[in-house]
This record gives C-alpha cells, structure tokens and sequence, in this order.
C-alpha cells in the first residue's frame, strides 16, 4: 500500500470514529443538556390512596427521588375505573415531568370494557417498566362469612346460587382486575352477585370490613393485612398457582373445580407518548435497582407482590398480549360500561 493510500485510510478511519464519538456524546449528554429533572415529578395513581397501586406507587417513588435528586410526587386521581387519572397522563406533555401507574385495567381492560375510552392505552403512552404483578384473592367479611356457613369456594357457590342477588360484590372500580376477576367468576360458576363500584380499593375495602359489603376480589397487597388481622376471610386466590405470601390459600380453579380460572393483575409505570427514550430507559433502571433491593423486594413480596422491573419493550409485549386476553374475558362475560 502506497503511502498516499494509507494516508486516505487513516484519515477515512479517523473521520469515522470522530462522527461515531460526536453521536455517542450528543445522545449521552441530551439528558444533561435538557437538565432532566430539574424540578419535582408527578406520578399519577389512577385510584383512591390505600390500594395495591397507590401502594407500589409509594414504594418507588422516594427511590427514584433518591437516584433523580427531585422529588417524585404521588398523585391520586381516582374515577372511572382509573380512566381518569390515564387521561390525565395521555393527555399531559411527553416531558418526562408526569407518569402513570398503570394497571391491567387501563391498559389491558377497558379499551374492550368502555364503549368509549378517552385515550389509547397502546398510541397515548410509552410503557417504562412492569413494577409488580400480583394475584387477586377473593376474600369475604369474616363474621358474615360465618354467620352464612361459608367456608370455602363451594360453599360460597352453593349460597350464591340459592340466592342470586343477595350477596353484595365490591371493586375498585369499573373494568378494574377487581370487577373483571368476579365478572369471570360469576359467568363460570353461574352465580349472580350485585356489583357495588368504587373509587379504589382503599374505600372498598373499608366496606367490606365494616360488613357493609360482602365478597370482593381484591389485589392481595391492599388485603394482606387485613387478612392477618382476621377481619377479611381469604377463600381463594385469582392465579394459577398458590400465593407464597397466602400458601396454605387454594386457587379458585381448584378451590371451586373451575378449570381455567385465572385473573392475576400488574402494574406499572408508563409515560406520554413522546417522552424521550432516555428518560424512560433511566427511569426503568432506577426502578429495577430499586426493586432488587432486599428491603423492597421482601417487603413486596411478602405483601403477595412479585416485582419485575422488566424492559420497555418486554412491557410492551405484555401490554399487547394482555389487551388480547381481556377483549376475550370481556366478550365472554358480557360485562360493558357504557
């Protein structure tokens, strides 16, 4: 190779690399550069405080205020089977200044539930990072459960059938996992039971300690404690395995011999369309390094809690396949709102 030759290679090598640098450091520093954050961040939860997703909201947010250097506020907007709050979100700058905690019902329910949604579930928003997944279990009040003679699935199957109507069913909400877990429920086993909405878990279960109401599928973290407590009586969970957090608590598939039975929910955290992939990939990494850590993760999953912390994209084939999945479960039940 003539000395000419070698100088043009070289030159063309060093070009390349000079480019290939300049890029690295333009989309390394855009961050540094937009100065995000530079003031406090809004995380939405979609449904009234003391439910599991104003619950998994709290755990992340003084982490990710810790690793950002501002604060992350909660916010609760409840309403509409938490399609109130993801309007807000879908409907907010893509800034990376306002989130969601979203959950299977806004993203993976009601755009088959509501015959008109406000948003897109899938076009409005960015998936960030799946927080947590967790079975459903259904649970009655204690004494009422005793003062009825009901002391499994099949016993709550037989009463519910000699008497369709009696029997008072809470949710957090409309299209909810929570309503659709007992809408699933009830066209499986051939039961009617009233559906008494509300604004988020926290409220409702109030209720159903208080006796007021008398059966719910709740999401097992926001009635843990006071299953412990021996207030609410666990008859089964929701998923397809046994709860580590509740082992000794049957399935309903087999608690009540209905194959097929399942209806787990999720959560997790979601941006408006247009945030900037480097903001939502640092958020999905705080929020996996924060629920690898022993005091969260414990905590979490002794609360019936499986933390994720998976990829945007893995949250985005979940999103897609659980739209899928629920369209059905909707179908089948017949459960719309209008």
């Amino acid at each position: 190779m003539s000395a000419l030759n070698c100088f043009k290679k070289n030159r063309r090598l060093a070009l390349a690399l000079i480019a290939g640098s300049a890029h690295f450091l333009i989309a390394g520093s855009s961050l540094a550069q937009s100065g995000w954050p530079n003031k406090p961040v809004r995380i939405v939860v979609p449904f009234a405080p003391g439910g599991t997703t104003d619950i998994l909201a709290r755990a992340v947010a003084p982490e990710l205020s810790k690793a950002f250097g501002q604060q992350f506020v909660v916010d609760n907007r409840a309403g509409a089977g938490g399609n109130v709050g993801a309007d807000i979100v879908a409907k907010s700058a893509g800034d990376g200044y306002t989130l969601l905690m979203g959950t299977v019902g806004t993203h993976g329910i009601n755009k088959a539930l509501y015959a008109k949604l406000p948003y897109d579930p899938q076009k409005d928003f960015v998936p960030i990072t799946l927080v947590a997944a967790v079975p459903n279990v259904m649970e009655m009040n204690a004494d009422k459960a005793k003062a009825l003679g009901i002391n499994n699935v099949a016993d709550f199957i037989k009463y519910a059938k000699a008497n369709p109507g009696k029997l008072n069913m809470a949710s957090s909400g409309n299209g909810t996992s929570i309503h659709l877990a007992g809408e699933l429920f009830k066209s499986m086993t051939g039961t009617f039971m009233t559906h008494i909405p509300y604004r988020g878990s926290g409220p409702a279960l109030l209720d159903m300690v208080a006796g007021n109401m008398d059966v719910m599928f709740d999401n097992l973290p926001s009635s843990m404690a006071q299953i412990k407590a021996g207030k609410l009586k666990a008859l089964a969970v929701t998923s397809a395995q046994r709860s580590a957090a509740l082992p000794d608590v049957p399935t309903v598939e087999e608690a009540g011999n209905l194959k097929g039975f399942e209806a787990s929910s999720w959560f997790g955290l979601l941006a408006p369309a247009g945030t900037p992939a480097d903001v939502v990939n640092r958020i999905q990494q705080e929020v996996a390094k924060a629920l690898n850590t022993p005091a969260i993760k414990e905590k979490l999953l002794a609360q019936g809690a499986i933390p994720s912390g998976n990829t945007p994209a893995e949250f985005t084939r979940l999103i897609d396949a659980e739209h899928r999945k629920w369209a059905k479960v909707v179908k089948d039940s017949g459960a719309k709102v209008d």
